[in-house]
């Protein structure tokens, strides 16, 4: 099966830019619902992934800040504790299952590595599952 079956298009999906501010990612993770979010550089290259528990560790080593000082605050200067990997579109279907045990969701990106989306890992389970119904 090939994975791009599960893709959620880039454009579809909620991102941010390198040059984002903290508060504009954290209003951005607040309306769409989200716990993580994928970082992008202007050419639309994947960076990284930052979720809610990087902010908010951030937000513990700098004392005293408040939602308008994190206006002043590039998303850049926040650390990821985890390494969300992306996978190639071409990857086989095992890789994609072995890579979303340990994450909410996989980006995906092409040969440039150019983000085009994620798969879930609910797209992921329910797959496996009808496969098990036979």
């Amino acid at each position: 099966m090939n994975i791009m079956f599960f893709l959620l298009p880039k454009s579809k999906v909620a991102y941010v830019q390198d040059d984002f501010t903290l508060r504009q990612t954290v209003e951005k993770l607040r309306y769409h619902h989200y716990t993580a979010i994928p970082i992008l550089d202007s050419q639309g290259h994947y960076l990284r992934t930052v979720a809610e528990g990087d902010i908010l560790y951030y937000l513990k080593d700098h004392d005293g800040m408040d939602f308008k000082m994190a206006e002043d605050v590039s998303i850049s200067e926040v650390t990821s504790e985890r390494d969300i990997h992306p996978i190639h579109s071409m990857a086989r279907m095992e890789d994609l299952y072995y890579l979303s045990l340990g994450q909410n969701f996989v980006p995906v990106i092409d040969d440039k590595g150019v983000f085009i989306g994620i798969v879930t890992r609910q797209a992921i389970l329910k797959y496996y599952f009808a496969s098990l119904k036979g």
